[in-house]
């Protein structure tokens, strides 16, 4: 792929050398499935393997351990809280949204029917 002159110029000034290697980063960063998330606070919990070898051999800093285990103990805590209050599935929800579309047109409709009623009684 040829390179435009702008490009060029872009890595000759100066700074442009951390905005290079900091975009590199953020293209080549590794995202974790949701799954090897839960694996490794998993494991994590275990204590077979402390936290900083665990951390070293999965290669995340221990920010990111820490900061997986604390969303993973408020998502805990939440579904523990919702067993009162239970959440609505996506079946539900798309459900609910149907009904109150049709509910939304019925009202529209008896407005109107409404509307033309007075109109007729006012000639």
């Amino acid at each position: 792929m040829e390179e435009t002159t702008q490009a060029v110029e872009e890595r000759a000034r100066p700074g442009s050398a951390e905005r290079l290697i900091r975009e590199v980063r953020r293209k080549t960063r590794r995202r974790f499935s949701a799954e090897d998330k839960i694996r490794i606070v998993l494991e994590g919990f275990r204590r077979e393997v402390p936290v900083s070898d665990l951390c070293r051999r999965e290669e995340i800093s221990t920010a990111i351990y820490y900061s997986w285990l604390k969303d993973f103990m408020e998502a805990g805590k939440a579904r523990l809280r919702g067993d009162s209050l239970r959440d609505a599935t996506r079946s539900e929800v798309k459900r609910l949204k149907e009904e109150n579309g049709r509910l939304k047109e019925l009202v529209g409709e008896q407005a109107l029917r409404i509307q033309l009623f007075k109109k007729s009684l006012n000639v």
